[in-house]
């Protein structure tokens, strides 16, 4: 064990590597609060809702692949004729609000480690009852699923400026 090594030294100057291949401290910071680990890797892939795939196996396994969500995500995955002029509307702002629907199946594969093959070295078979991937759109509150209810409420709302009824 040398110096460097007992001061800590080797550490600090990872650490400034991961912040140059990070892209700056500001970078950094950013990416420190949205995943809560400041890490770099390999760019493996991206899917076609913008999701980066990144891979360092310098971690151990289970913590070796991770996702890169994008700050922007389109709603609505079908290719239209008129797709990419309503493209811009429905961009949504993210930020915080994803979750694991956002990442197709063939990538779940390869972040879970059932195998070591991504899907850009070998594309999934597109079987025709296979249905295309839609994120859960519960976190959207327009977008939200609200079933139908035949149940009478067990309140009534008082209206001001009603007579009571008999």
């Amino acid at each position: 064990m040398g110096v460097m090594e007992l001061l800590g030294v080797d550490k600090l100057i990872k650490f400034g590597r991961i912040i140059k291949q990070i892209g700056g401290v500001r970078a950094a910071l950013k990416k420190r609060y949205l995943m809560d680990v400041t890490r770099a890797g390999t760019l493996v892939g991206e899917d076609k809702f913008g999701n980066k795939y990144y891979e360092d196996n310098s971690y151990f396994v289970p913590r070796n692949r991770w996702v890169e969500f994008p700050e922007k995500v389109i709603i609505g995955s079908g290719f239209g004729a008129d797709f990419y002029v309503r493209r811009q509307a429905l961009m949504l702002q993210v930020w915080l609000d994803y979750d694991a629907s956002q990442v197709p199946p063939e990538w779940h594969r390869w972040l879970h480690h059932i195998t070591d093959d991504t899907p850009t070295q070998k594309p999934p078979q597109n079987e025709k009852w296979v249905m295309q991937h839609e994120e859960n759109l519960s976190i959207f509150e327009d977008k939200k699923y609200i079933p139908y209810s035949t149940t009478r409420t067990k309140i009534q709302a008082w209206q001001p400026g009603q007579k009571k009824q008999q």
